[in-house]
């Protein structure tokens, strides 16, 4: 898949403007995309974390830990190819309304393998519970305060010699504006289309999707919504995972996916008000010693 593909699945984030920001839930970033999500791109990324992911997956013996679950193709996947439990956590409500009614159709023996996590990780309570972990469509959103906070936290969820997979950022900014359409589909007598422009700005790429709803008539809804990405190359990632204590595994297929393995224990997980206060860059990474 060309990067401009990839660049279609990733999640958004939020600039956090001020010392106590609105829960990520209140401000529902997802609010516009989560129902155009699945429509149009929902299959292709199907397919393409079957491809990424499947063989690690099917070999998990404990659990498996899918960390911005969106609306569930990772997950789903995960209870298909494996008999392990899933732990899926996604702080969205936009994204985890999807994610749920994909849940409540899967016959109860699948189903009963999967919980689902309201939180982000640093306050799900998560502590060695799987041993092997996905971040798909996630890490490239992150601001590089809080993608270097999700490192500890992934590591004091894994067991020791766990994996984790990760779908890795664009590792530059884009040259030029880009347009990339999304394939249409029909729903009944409506037409759902869209579109992507990627384009630099300062040290991001900001990236605006346009959707569109048609009729017999015509347009009947247009909608926008802007995400932010910042680009890092794989040896920034592999350098901020190191310190958290993962090693990088041989390189994958597919140059977009780093795997990397849990070698050695990480600190003491940080309390959530030190995780959210490491995210807006005013803590160090390391809490503070006891006295």
């Amino acid at each position: 898949m060309s990067r401009m593909a990839c660049l279609l699945d990733m999640h958004p984030f939020l600039s956090e403007a001020s010392v106590a920001p609105p829960r990520r839930e209140e401000q529902d970033a997802y609010a516009i995309s989560a129902e155009f999500y699945d429509i149009l791109q929902g299959e292709q990324d199907g397919a393409r974390v079957r491809q990424l992911y499947s063989r690690d997956v099917g070999n998990a013996r404990l659990a498996v830990l899918d960390v911005g679950a969106g609306t569930g193709r990772v997950t789903l996947m995960c209870l298909v190819e494996s008999q392990v439990p899933v732990h899926a956590v996604e702080p969205a409500r936009s994204m985890r309304s999807p994610l749920m009614t994909r849940l409540a159709s899967l016959p109860s023996d699948l189903r009963t393998r999967v919980t689902v996590h309201p939180h982000t990780l640093d306050e799900a309570g998560l502590h060695k519970v799987a041993d092997v972990a996905i971040c798909h469509n996630t890490i490239a959103c992150l601001h590089p305060a809080s993608r270097r906070a999700l490192w500890p936290a992934i590591a004091g969820a894994l067991v020791p010699g766990g994996v984790l997979l990760i779908q890795l950022p664009p590792a530059c900014l884009p040259h030029h504006e880009t347009t990339h359409d999304l394939p249409t589909q029909r729903v009944g007598q409506h037409e759902y289309g869209g579109r992507m422009v990627a384009s630099a700005d300062v040290n991001r790429i900001r990236t605006r999707f346009e959707y569109w709803v048609r009729g017999e008539g015509g347009v009947l809804r247009e909608h926008t919504e802007t995400f932010w990405m910042w680009p890092t190359a794989r040896t920034e990632v592999i350098g901020e995972l190191e310190k958290s204590g993962f090693a990088p595994l041989p390189e994958r297929a597919d140059p977009a996916v780093l795997a990397v393995r849990l070698t050695r224990r990480c600190p003491a997980p940080r309390s959530p008000e030190h995780a959210r206060l490491l995210r807006l860059g005013l803590a160090t990474a390391l809490p503070p010693a006891p006295r």
